[in-house]
């Protein structure tokens, strides 16, 4: 008789009505055609988290499912299974008794790695599951604890140490060079804070020195976070060894310099894109991290509402037209617009793009770097790019009239044109592109949609619970007692996953403002912004407080995260 077959991860995720069989069919596809693993795909799409995944393959294979944020495996016990071994399969041991050793892993059906393990340890090996991210996070916390060396203690060691410490170029070692050991502190030190600053999930480290000490600071999910500061006589030594990474000149320090690092953190690749500007206690470095992965987004994944979706995603088929994305830096335009391009990447399409500086590279479109020190600007870059026969183009930022009416005119001949504007809403792009010189009936007959966005922080999903705002605080908010019966509203109570924040990740809020008849009209007389975005608000358009406070509702941010970056208007 056969052996009764378990029941698939997958049915189980659909059983617990977890994703339904739309979501599943989805991530399969994505996962067909982009390689990666259906959990990853699932993770990916937002339908389901790492957590929700392992737990269901725990059901499926009868193993243990263990939340490694709750448990504390003794150091006797981790010494079993060495460093080198754990990292290298991303394994963690758990607990042992009877001859057996229990090992967290991510993937229950990995046997070479178990058998692996078996041979290694020379043991009877049981399985626990647990996500991989949380797997190495814990590899770092517990293995930190016995051996290695963290960014604390280098920095306490120089604290501690009186010695001048000072390095001269030939002191420190090449970019290439192995980093071990017997390699310089000061090496060891800016690979550390690189390594630290990847694991939080940062997005930038900033290096500011002060009249008496160097201050090193992370932002995460938007927000600037301090670490322990390094001795003020570090400074030049820090600054030479970046330096020499970012193939920039040494000796200069009254200049402005840029440059970039490639580095390798774990499995991931990652490109930092330095800037150095002197300051008058010295010069300031930010590294910006540049993820490969943050930009393999689809657009559902971006935070869109299920109407604003379909509006958008019907918008981007268009042949022809201007689409802006508006907001401040740091407000994830580029993510929006990648995201954009890689939905319409395909073999019968011809994309090119025009940045300043590209930061991620995308397959299959041709990418083009403004080089303003060569007379390389947009509107050269665009007028170029016209004789390519593209199909769409994507222009990194309408910074001025010509770079504007170059735009203007691509999308008048036939070409679908993305680009960025720096103003705070939707509305307000028409008004600026008219202040900017563009005659408001070219403004009119080129302009199909304009979406404002910002980035608001995502409730961290380890620690969330539910509470009940005051009657005062829904009031001010203009949530009604109706809203207000069918909402969820949750905050995190702050945890190890979320760095005691309560949030972990980012959503956008949105607001898209399609260029109707009216709004033509309007732009047409040269109307203000305030009647233009009234005129938007009655055709539907949902600003982005009200996208911001439908996101609280369903319990995804909380109230205080959307009043953060974007306020109640009177048309609100």
């Amino acid at each position: 008789m056969a052996a009764k077959k378990s029941i698939d991860y997958t049915e189980i995720l659909v059983r617990q009505g977890i994703i339904s069989p739309e979501q599943l069919a989805e991530a399969v596809q994505m996962s067909d055609q982009s390689g990666m693993k259906v959990p990853d795909s699932l993770s990916r799409l937002g339908y389901a988290t790492g957590d929700e995944v392992m737990r269901a393959m725990a059901e499926q294979h009868g193993c243990d499912y263990v939340n490694l944020s709750d448990v504390v495996i003794p150091p006797s016990v981790v010494e079993l299974v060495p460093e080198s071994v754990a990292r290298e399969n991303a394994v963690l041991p758990l607990a042992e008794g009877d001859g057996k050793l229990t090992v967290i892993v991510s993937d229950p059906n990995d046997f070479e790695t178990i058998d692996k393990l078996v041979f290694i340890l020379n043991r009877q090996i049981e399985i626990a599951l647990a996500p991989r991210e949380n797997i190495l996070e814990a590899i770092n916390r517990h293995y930190g604890q016995t051996v290695g060396e963290s960014t604390d203690s280098m920095l306490q060691e120089f604290t501690d140490t009186a010695i001048d410490f000072t390095e001269t170029e030939e002191d420190l070692v090449g970019a290439d060079d192995e980093i071990d050991e017997s390699s310089a502190p000061i090496v060891r030190l800016v690979q550390l804070i690189i390594t630290e600053a990847v694991q939080l999930r940062a997005s930038d480290i900033h290096i500011e020195p002060f009249e008496d000490r160097i201050r090193v600071r992370y932002r995460i999910d938007g927000i600037l976070m301090e670490r322990d500061s390094p001795p003020r006589r570090l400074l030049g030594a820090l600054l030479s060894r970046i330096k020499i990474l970012a193939k920039l000149d040494i000796a200069e320090r009254r200049r402005t310099q840029d440059g970039r690092i490639k580095v390798t953190i774990g499995e991931k690749e990652l490109d930092l894109r330095v800037s150095v500007i002197p300051t008058n206690h010295g010069q300031s470095v930010v590294m910006r991290i540049l993820d490969k992965d943050s930009i393999k987004v689809g657009l559902r994944q971006l935070g869109f509402s299920e109407e604003d979706f379909k509006k958008f995603d019907s918008l981007i088929q268009r042949p022809n037209g201007i689409i802006l994305v508006t907001g401040p830096t740091g407000s994830g335009k580029t993510t929006s617009l990648y995201a954009a391009l890689n939905e319409l990447n395909t073999p019968d399409r011809k994309i090119i793009t025009a940045e300043d500086p590209v930061e991620y590279y995308l397959p299959g479109v041709n990418q083009v770097e403004i080089r303003h020190s060569i007379g390389l600007d947009f509107a050269r870059v665009i007028r170029a790019m016209l004789r390519q026969a593209p199909n769409i183009i994507l222009v990194g930022e309408m910074r001025d009239l010509e770079t504007a009416e170059m735009g203007i005119q691509a999308s008048l001949t036939g070409h679908l044109v993305f680009s960025t504007l720096h103003t705070n809403d939707a509305p307000s792009a028409v008004t600026r592109l008219i202040d900017m010189g563009i005659p408001a009936y070219l403004v009119a007959s080129s302009v199909v949609a304009i979406m404002g966005q910002r980035l608001i922080r995502v409730v961290c999903q380890k620690c969330k619970q539910a509470y009940t705002p005051s009657q005062t605080m829904l009031e001010a908010t203009g949530i009604t007692p109706e809203m207000a019966a069918g909402a969820t509203f949750l905050k995190g109570r702050g945890c190890g996953n979320c760095q005691g924040t309560g949030f972990r990740g980012r959503l956008a809020i949105f607001e898209l403002m399609i260029m109707s008849s009216k709004i033509r009209e309007l732009t047409f007389a040269e109307a203000p912004t305030e009647q233009l975005r009234r005129m938007a608000v009655t055709e539907g358009m949902k600003t982005l407080y009200w996208d911001g406070i439908d996101k609280v509702l369903r319990g995804v941010t909380t109230l205080e995260e959307v009043y953060r970056v974007a306020k109640r208007s009177d048309e609100d």
